[in-house]
């Protein structure tokens, strides 16, 4: 398969690598690699340069059990790290308000979410305007019958809000000015019996592999559809994967046109989307927010933005030296019973040469 290549953006490499983390949950400290700033360096100091020390490191957040509210301001030992099941300990800590931001906004084109489009393209525009910070950067893709890269990496809102207005439901033709992600389905890979209608999986497959896998720091990708995934190549699982291993935080918005399937007499159950989005969120340390009347799209695109910018970073060096590409269980716990840490299940072992 085919892909494609991401231009620099970037002012440098070395703003890029402030971020401090590399692939596959591996941070990859090397001579003139800043990492973040620890629990015991200010905001405004220089972090030290470190020099060939491979960390394993998780960007999360705590919640409160009941309620969901952020809890802010915990310090290093308010948290205590397992990788399956062993102990480890904790040699970086921070709390990453502003540290650079890898965001991908992925958004259903498809016919049940074609009504949905200005509502989401307004709330998007906002949202970017709002989160988009001079060192962040974001892309833009549409999926339905095709996966379309709307906007490449921009740290600019004003270009992100114009690919936004390019945005078309499946049965038009948008003015792209990005350019197509490959088309997973076709060549000989066979179709019949299983018609593309709602590529999700293939979209987060592809913004994994092809956008995120190669950046360093805070990643995350938001989704924006019902959930109904029709024709993709790639399964679930395989797209799990997929951002696993690029480190991203997959945060789900479950947006379902019910007036769609009520006027084409579809009986919409609604379990099986929500329960692919809650396990694709779930398993890379995101989370699933639902649009309602009482939840409008931009009341949730705030509370993203809350929790994209009240991260906390764990750094350590796994007592399982070795890099066979296994994926590793990790669980973070709080000393405090009333909250829990929303992070994702684990990362892939995979040896510096692989990333």
């Amino acid at each position: 398969m085919s892909s494609f290549v991401r231009p620099l953006l970037l002012g440098s490499v070395a703003a890029a690598l402030l971020a401090g983390t590399g692939g596959q949950g591996i941070c990859q400290s090397s001579q003139g690699v800043q990492p973040s700033p620890s629990q015991d360096q200010p905001a405004s100091q220089e972090p030290t340069i470190r020099v060939n020390v491979d960390l394993v490191n998780i960007f999360f957040t705590v919640k409160a059990k009941k309620g969901g509210q952020l809890i802010p301001n915990l310090e290093k030992n308010n948290f205590s790290i397992s990788e399956d099941g062993k102990a480890q300990t904790i040699e970086r800590f921070s709390r990453e308000t502003d540290l650079p931001l890898t965001l991908g906004l992925l958004i259903d084109i498809s016919a049940s979410q074609e009504r949905l489009i200005d509502i989401e393209r307004d709330a998007a525009s906002a949202f970017f305007s709002s989160v988009i910070r001079p060192k962040d950067e974001a892309f833009l893709i549409s999926f339905g019958k095709d996966t379309e890269l709307l906007q490449d990496y921009t740290s600019s809102p004003r270009l992100l809000t114009a690919a936004l207005r390019d945005l078309r439901g499946d049965g038009q033709t948008p003015m792209i000015g990005g350019g197509p992600i490959p088309n997973v389905n076709t060549g000989p890979l066979p179709t019949s019996g299983n018609p593309k209608g709602t590529l999700l999986f293939d979209a987060v497959y592809l913004a994994s592999n092809e956008k995120l896998k190669s950046e360093v720091g805070r990643k995350a990708l938001i989704l924006i559809t019902d959930g109904e995934d029709q024709g993709s190549t790639y399964n679930i699982k395989t797209a799990i994967e997929a951002a696993q291993r690029a480190d991203a935080i997959i945060y789900s918005i479950y947006y379902v046109d019910r007036g769609f399937y009520a006027q084409g007499g579809i009986m919409f159950g609604g379990g099986g989307g929500e329960r692919d989005l809650r396990k694709m969120s779930e398993e890379t340390g995101g989370h699933v927010f639902t649009v309602s009347r009482k939840h409008p799209l931009n009341q949730v695109f705030n509370e993203i933005q809350e929790e994209l910018r009240n991260q906390y970073s764990i750094g350590y060096e796994s007592t399982n030296p070795k890099r066979d590409g296994t994926f590793r269980h990790i669980q973070i716990k709080v000393d405090n019973s009333d909250y829990r840490a929303q992070a994702r299940e684990g990362y892939y072992a995979t040896s510096n040469d692989a990333q």
